[in-house]
């Protein structure tokens, strides 16, 4: 087995790991603690699930962009970027850098302050707005990652 192929299955595990989660809290945790449990109760025990998998998430987001970087440098396939043909890499970039950018300064910095003062004023409709915009970045999640597996098996 060869780096390119370690590198490879290194980084469809942490695609899986991190999309899996993504979609795991879009689909199943938001609705099912909207359903369950009251407004005031949610932000905690939302907050106790995503400090745990948001630092899975930070490692596979970092891993499947060391080895992304890896295997187009190490297949020379930059020239990609500049045919249509692969905008499913040009998605794969453009999904892994809007999680990075959350994960690593907007989470942080911004929304983690915005998401706690905007839920004491309004749990019911934070909880609506931040189901929504996990639901579009899972979608398009989702989607890239159909969209990556075909053009990588030449469908596209």
């Amino acid at each position: 087995m060869d780096v390119l192929t370690i590198a490879r299955a290194l980084h469809v595990l942490a695609i899986v790991h991190w999309i899996g989660g993504v979609v795991m809290v879009t689909f199943v945790i938001l609705p099912g603690l909207m359903r369950a449990v009251p407004p005031c109760e949610r932000l905690p025990l939302f907050e106790a699930i995503e400090r745990r998998f948001g630092a899975q998430a930070r490692a596979s987001t970092l891993l499947a962009g060391a080895t992304g970087f890896y295997m187009t440098h190490a297949l020379d396939a930059w020239a990609r970027f500049a045919d249509p043909a692969f905008w499913w890499m040009h998605a794969m970039v453009l999904v892994w850098a809007v999680f990075t950018v959350v994960l690593f300064i907007a989470e942080p910095l911004v929304l983690h302050r915005w998401f706690h003062e905007r839920a004491a004023r309004d749990a019911e409709g934070t909880f609506r707005l931040v189901l929504r915009l996990h639901r579009v970045l899972a979608t398009a999640s989702l989607a890239t990652v159909g969209g990556a597996v075909l053009g990588a098996h030449g469908y596209l």
